[in-house]
């Protein structure tokens, strides 16, 4: 199906619906999306199902909404990235951009969310949210980095919120404004102090119940805390975007070593 243009900009939405295939492997019964929103199945390995998010156009622009939704049922294994980066552009209209992630994981499920980087150009207005659902035994990793500008280009106004359940109950809520219109500090000495890329991990595991993962600086600039229930979340800023993935990268290895 196509996207749907509406006065002031385009809606478009993708669902991916991961299953386990009774033999040792993940079905995906729903790979749907249309518009600037395009899903392909690539390789997987072993148990593990993996999907690409391929942006078939430029945006979101200014008055567009994007909805993406995955469902990880018991037993399956899903992994999902992006072909490249996403660049939040200004369009003719002048509203603002909304971009919607909606993910389950169910107990038994593993979901590894990992798209490429968010790119808030000059003169963009987006607003993200990610809602997440897991059950009590469900496995999560959701990486999540923005950049604001491009190289030598001041940054859009971005708001991003997150919220993340574990069996119901919330582990995680948290907003953050950047951007010309933001509330004043975010760049200062309490906020990004300078940096132009933030990102963070969060990852659901049953053993963090047991053995919650210990709190500790990860160099200048990244940080992990235990979340309540079984959860840690990793948190970074760096002066641009190879530097914080590679942040993030160390510190999913540090967690992997508790």
């Amino acid at each position: 199906m196509d996207g749907v243009t509406v006065t002031g900009g385009v809606r478009a939405a993708a669902r991916i619906a991961a299953r386990d295939d009774g033999r040792g492997g993940t079905s995906l019964p729903v790979l749907d999306g249309d518009g600037p929103l395009a899903l392909r199945r690539t390789r997987g390995s072993g148990a593990e199902a993996r999907v690409v998010l391929v942006g078939a156009m430029s945006g979101p622009l200014g008055g567009d909404h994007f909805t993406v939704q995955a469902d990880v049922e018991a037993g399956a294994r899903l992994r999902v990235g992006s072909a490249a980066a996403t660049i939040a552009l200004p369009g003719q209209s002048k509203g603002e951009a909304r971009y919607d992630v909606r993910l389950s994981v169910a107990d038994g499920a593993e979901l590894h969310w990992l798209p490429e980087q968010l790119i808030s150009a000059r003169g963009s207005d987006l607003y993200v949210t990610t809602r997440v659902d897991v059950g009590a035994a469900g496995r999560l990793v959701l990486r999540e980095e923005q950049v604001l500008g491009r190289v030598g280009e001041e940054p859009g106004r971005l708001s991003s919120r997150i919220r993340v359940s574990v069996a119901g109950r919330v582990v995680l809520d948290q907003e953050l404004a950047c951007g010309p219109g933001a509330p004043g500090g975010w760049d200062g000495p309490a906020g990004l102090g300078g940096c132009r890329a933030v990102g963070q991990l969060v990852v659901v595991r049953p053993e963090f119940a047991d053995a919650p993962v210990t709190a500790r600086v990860l160099g200048e600039h990244a940080a992990v805390m235990p979340l309540t229930g079984p959860a840690a979340l990793v948190t970074a800023v760096a002066t641009d975007a190879l530097r914080l993935r590679r942040l993030l990268d160390e510190a999913l290895d540090s967690l992997d070593l508790d």
